[in-house]
């Protein structure tokens, strides 16, 4: 828990302590005093009275229970308990037959010092008070935890979120700056214009990744920019295309989520074609639920997620997809002689 926590903890326990024995004290006052109208006789008497109260319970909850009891020294935390109390209950005796008895009730002074009924009586008061204050103190805590395991979780999930966008491998960006690099030696004309995609690419890893919605559109050109960046090492052997079929404004997608299955078209489709190959992606809303299917070619007989790292990959956005629409959404993967299909449908997230 870091200090900031810490010191909002303690600042809200100190003040219920605060609150619930400053509302004690008003209620034994007030209560007695207004019946009788003696103000300044049971203000002295609730001045004595709710201390030693308050006093067995703040050792009894938050002495007693935390030292010996939550550290198994169960026994000991009884003993003191008792004794805890019976001190207390001599003390009030003590206040009795020292100021309320002589100056209200001398007749009372007859009886013995451990008087049994009185004592019970002041015993059963008391520990009702301790109680309620236990009670309130515990689900106080008991709340407190449950929502700092929320708080815990959540932070989990969003870790381990930004842990699963991370699926760009640094070969890709290797390979891409190689290229770069033996296009700007052949004076290519095109080299501008990848130098530009890849900064527009980093860029939206940098930054726009960090959100936790993107529109599906930037998300599209995040993904043609991507497959054109790729597309390099493949010569004019690979043939594009991603089709809109629907009007798609105002749907919104987790960034950097459609990407897993793209390396993956590139790792064990086009980049194990010697021929010809092909990817082709149809993007289609209806009913505000998203339909995306991957199609591209591979070798006869190729598994496309026989490679460790893309298995991971896959793996990584299934698990990011769980998190993210929590059932809600479905993907198939397809396998045909020649082709391999990925079928995606999602719900809109609301923004």
């Amino acid at each position: 828990m870091n200090t900031d926590s810490t010191y909002k903890c303690f600042s809200s326990q100190y003040s219920f302590v605060v609150a619930f024995w400053s509302l004690y004290f008003l209620y034994e006052w007030l209560t007695q005093a207004s019946m009788s109208d003696e103000y300044a006789r049971y203000l002295l008497w609730a001045s004595v009275m709710v201390p030693i109260t308050m006093l067995t319970g703040l050792l009894i909850v938050h002495l007693y229970f935390n030292r010996f009891y939550m550290r198994g020294r169960k026994e000991l935390f009884w003993i003191c308990l008792v004794l805890t109390i019976l001190i207390a209950l001599v003390l009030r005796r003590w206040f009795y037959y020292g100021y309320t008895y002589p100056r209200y009730y001398p007749e009372l002074l007859v009886q013995p010092f451990f008087y049994l009924p009185k004592m019970i009586i002041d015993m059963v008061n008391m520990c009702l008070i301790v109680a309620l204050y236990s009670l309130i103190h515990f689900f106080r805590a008991y709340f407190e935890q449950q929502k700092l395991t929320e708080s815990l979780q959540k932070e989990n999930i969003r870790s381990e979120l930004e842990l699963l966008k991370m699926q760009v491998h640094p070969h890709f960006i290797f390979n891409t700056l190689n290229n770069i690099y033996s296009f700007s030696i052949q004076q290519n004309p095109a080299t501008p214009s990848l130098i530009h995609g890849l900064s527009t690419f980093l860029d939206y890893n940098l930054y726009s990744s960090k959100q936790h919605t993107v529109a599906l559109e930037t998300e599209l050109e995040y993904i043609k920019n991507y497959m054109e960046l790729e597309k390099i090492r493949c010569a004019n052997r690979l043939d594009i295309s991603v089709n809109t079929l629907t009007p798609i404004t105002g749907f919104h997608i987790s960034p950097m989520l459609i990407l897993p299955f793209i390396e993956n078209a590139f790792k064990h489709g086009v980049a194990k074609e010697k021929s010809a190959s092909w990817i082709r992606v149809d993007v289609a809303v209806r009913q505000d639920r998203l339909k995306l299917t991957i199609e591209n070619s591979c070798p006869t007989g190729a598994n496309t997620t026989a490679d460790k790292r893309s298995g991971i990959g896959l793996q990584n956005v299934k698990r990011r997809l769980e998190i993210l629409y929590d059932g809600s959404h479905k993907i198939d993967f397809l396998k045909s002689e020649g082709a391999f299909l990925v079928i995606l449908e999602l719900p809109n997230i609301v923004v």
